[in-house]
């Protein structure tokens, strides 16, 4: 029953092995619910996150359900929805995040082909 699991230990994430130079990023994932879409785009998001941003990024993942004023104060009109606030330029990333190469060039770790 992996659906059923509650999201209430997710709210605030911070990776390990923090007090890197290079640039932070801030996230957060909008999720609803501990539905399947949203358990995979938080596991999608986790690994990327670990693997490419270990040390310095810290996630947020907000469930839409438990704080739906959050919707409409981030204006976000679709979830799974990742936001990355810093380093800007501000990104939106839409969907469940298993498409690791968008996923990365859209939070600028890799640069866009042609």
């Amino acid at each position: 029953m992996a659906q059923k699991k509650s999201l209430s230990k997710l709210g605030r994430l911070e990776s390990a092995g923090a007090g890197n130079a290079t640039e932070r990023y801030v996230l957060t994932l909008y999720v609803t619910g501990a539905t399947a879409g949203s358990l995979r785009a938080i596991a999608n998001v986790k690994t990327i996150c670990e693997q490419y941003l270990r040390g310095r990024y810290d996630l947020e993942v907000v469930d839409i359900y438990r704080q739906p004023a959050r919707l409409r104060r981030d204006q976000i009109v679709a979830v799974p929805a990742l936001i990355k606030k810093l380093p800007v330029p501000l990104r939106l990333l839409v969907g469940d995040l298993s498409r690791t190469e968008q996923v990365l060039q859209g939070l600028g770790l890799v640069a866009r082909t042609s």
